[in-house]
């Protein structure tokens, strides 16, 4: 007889990825996705002995993401001062346009931010995830004419974004920052791990993402000796959503695209935390990089 907890969390792994890639287009960044996947798994994971039978988890699991993410948003549109967007929804036709779904489906998360909410998951759930129209209502705890009208509207006005030139500067690494950051990646590239443990802060605190945290000198300091014991990774400094970052590539494939990437924080001349997605590859598959190799 098949365990239900166990199933359970079978299911939690195996659909983790698609879950991050609703989380990260709903808050336009894959770290901000990472924690709002992060909160959702450990709802659902308190929820589930509660629940009772569950004739779709899959949609249960989403529907506790779409909430967090939208929980998210407005803890974000308050600390920044903005105001909902969000206009009352229509009952309209959808065309269905075959052109427009593969527009939502590439479109960047950058641009998928400019959508009002109901639109913007809308239009994930169909053409990034390939739900059905009954399923969405059901995740949106809404009416299906009401994900048609916001489907319509948010693929409509991708069309629109498509066509718009990218005029955007590109984002500016402080030249402290883009020096501190190259010395680690040096450092790293080297197997100089012992000059990188006394970088590290005392209360330093590691996050291998989906695998282990440590906390403290001592404990991370067992970190850089896992790295130590490998010889996958190369790494190059860059921006990950515009963030510092260190982004890693396959030393036997050194064109192919990066594998993925690490998070840095500096306080006070050293080393605070490491958020590391060694383990949780698939938040590198949309995330905006810039290299500066």
């Amino acid at each position: 007889m098949t365990d239900p907890q166990a199933e359970f969390e079978r299911l939690l792994a195996e659909l983790r990825p698609r879950l991050h890639r609703y989380c990260a287009r709903m808050t336009g960044s894959v770290i901000d996705g990472e924690d709002v996947l992060q909160e959702t798994l450990v709802k659902a994971i308190e929820a589930f002995p509660h629940t009772g039978p569950l004739a779709n988890v899959e949609g249960w699991l989403f529907r506790i993401a779409h909430n967090a993410a939208l929980d998210f948003l407005r803890r974000r549109a308050r600390r920044d001062g903005i105001q909902d967007g969000d206009e009352a929804l229509e009952r309209i036709a959808d065309p269905d346009s075959e052109i427009e779904r593969r527009q939502a489906a590439a479109a960047s998360l950058r641009t998928l931010m400019r959508l009002p909410v109901a639109q913007r998951s809308s239009v994930i759930l169909m053409d990034v995830l390939g739900h059905s129209l009954e399923e969405i209502s059901e995740v949106l705890e809404s009416t299906v004419p009401a994900v048609k009208a916001n489907l319509h509207r948010g693929r409509q006005r991708l069309s629109e974004l498509a066509a718009e030139p990218d005029d955007r500067p590109p984002p500016v690494l402080a030249e402290a920052d883009r020096r501190r950051l190259a010395a680690y990646v040096e450092r790293f590239n080297a197997r100089d791990f012992d000059a990188l443990r006394a970088q590290l802060a005392d209360d330093v605190r590691v996050e291998v993402v989906n695998r282990s945290r440590l906390n403290g000198r001592g404990e991370v300091g067992r970190y850089f000796g896992n790295y130590s014991q490998t010889t996958d990774w190369h790494l190059v400094a860059g921006l990950v959503d515009g963030r510092p970052a260190i982004i890693v590539h396959d030393p036997d494939q050194p064109s192919g695209p990066p594998i993925y990437f690490m998070l840095l924080d500096w306080a006070d001349g050293g080393l605070l935390a490491i958020r590391d997605f060694r383990y949780a590859r698939y938040a590198i598959e949309d995330a905006e990089l810039i290299d500066f190799s």
